[in-house]
């Protein structure tokens, strides 16, 4: 099964599906919808306290990392046991694809409904990802980890730069077809679950899942299946939280990957509204650029896979560490469109490398046999770090009420993040992993 072309293009093909989603609506038409049409530049007053749509963006998006946070492992353990990680990558995916169809009906001064389709399709959006994720040790040799992570990353950056340039020209010829500027960019939301129901149809054909050969432990046998399945995953969830304690050089990376990536997720995500609020950019310079970042990204990524193969994957992230302290530092400074897209540019050519290493670094890290078990926990560290990095954006932001000094923070998750990952020894590692 590892390494078959077929599967591998199957699996791929979720990363062309859902990145319409993530591209279009949370990166680019959804943050500046939501800043300049659904909560407006007075902000809402929220229990006699003003809240800009810059805090409350940064708010909603730590919260629906920490919902993930909170069943990631559960389900990650039940599906190992039950041999079903492709049917909770199917149900999350197509419940989030509906979810993201919906969010055409987000109009001007739907705050709470807002909020709460949103959190919905990004809880959907991540669920699913722990699972997809998890097929990676089981599809892919472990020499060719970095190249078919690579390949999904490039998969998706193609697929959501295309999606995204649909989005974008109707954004940009709405008066020619009719329609308003808002109108416009709800549609373009709209089509971003279209696109990922209708993509992931290729990955529920083409991906194959290897049965495993559990059998329900005894204690669990009188029990309804829903129950025994719920109680064992939280009992799994603990015994990995041990298993995990055990690799001391899984851990060390799990820790630095926290606090790096706390920092790529911010800036990635804070990015759209940072440009509306504080830089006061144009839609269509906005949407230009984070096309520019998908296309990028997509070279981006296949290089750093190269170079990979040369120096490591560990050394590589170490490498694109550095170039992301460069990106805030710059971020700070910036005040002209011009000076965004230099910006976008820069954060294509490390995002695609920072992201498919980081998976397959881990992923060469831990026991194929509990795959989804220890994919969840890795959601589970990625979406505990993508709490804290909105929510001290948005502090920052509503504290001093600048958000260039929320940016310029970044730079701490990056220095610590390339701290830790010094420490981490990839052949101890590895040989940890076999111990097992």
């Amino acid at each position: 099964m590892k390494n078959d072309g077929k599967i591998i293009f199957g699996w791929c093909m979720y990363d062309w599906a859902n990145s319409a989603y993530i591209t279009t609506a949370v990166a680019a038409l959804l943050p500046n919808y939501f800043a300049r049409a659904v909560v407006g530049e007075a902000g809402i007053d929220i229990f006699g306290l003003n809240v800009s749509a810059t805090a409350l963006w940064g708010y909603m998006l730590g919260t629906a990392a920490f919902l993930v946070f909170l069943f990631a492992p559960v389900l990650g353990a039940i599906a190992d046991f039950s041999s079903s990680k492709k049917r909770f990558l199917v149900s999350f995916a197509y419940a989030g694809s509906l979810f993201a169809t919906m969010l055409y009906f987000c109009k001007s001064g739907d705050v709470g409904f807002t909020i709460v389709l949103f959190i919905a399709t990004q809880v959907c959006f991540v669920g699913a990802n722990v699972f997809y994720d998890a097929f990676l040790p089981q599809i892919a040799s472990e020499d060719k980890l970095d190249a078919v992570s690579a390949q999904g990353y490039a998969f998706g950056y193609v697929g959501g730069s295309l999606q995204f340039a649909i989005a974008l020209t109707l954004v940009a010829l709405h008066e020619a077809v009719g329609i308003s500027l808002t109108t416009a960019a709800r549609i373009g939301m709209a089509m971003t679950g279209i696109w990922w129901a209708g993509w992931a149809l290729l990955t529920v054909k083409y991906l194959k899942e290897v049965k495993t050969p559990y059998e329900l432990p005894e204690k669990y046998r009188n029990q309804p299946k829903g129950v025994a399945y719920l109680a064992l995953g939280i009992d799994w969830t603990i015994t990995t939280a041990k298993k995990v304690g055990r690799f001391k050089h899984l851990t060390r990376f799990l820790i630095a990957y926290v606090i790096y990536n706390d920092g790529i997720h911010t800036v990635t995500t804070m990015a759209t509204i940072y440009g509306t609020e504080e830089l006061k950019l144009s839609t269509t310079a906005l949407m230009v650029t984070l096309l520019l970042v998908q296309v990028v990204a997509i070279a981006g990524a296949l290089v750093f896979s190269r170079i990979a193969t040369r120096v490591g994957a560990k050394r590589t992230v170490m490498f694109a560490l550095v170039l992301w302290s460069g990106v805030v530092t710059y971020g700070y400074f910036i005040h002209t469109a011009t000076e965004f897209f230099v910006l976008g540019i820069i954060v294509g050519i490390v995002l695609g490398g920072t992201q498919a290493l980081s998976r397959s670094l881990y992923g060469a890290m831990i026991p194929e046999a509990a795959s989804a078990e220890f994919y969840g926990f890795y959601s589970v560290f990625s979406k505990f770090s993508s709490i804290w990095g909105p929510v001290t954006f948005g502090v920052i932001k509503q504290v001093t009420g600048s958000a260039r000094l929320a940016i310029i923070s970044l730079m701490v998750f990056f220095i610590v993040g390339l701290i830790l990952l010094g420490f981490v020894d990839e052949t101890k590692a590895k040989a940890e992993k076999l111990a097992f």
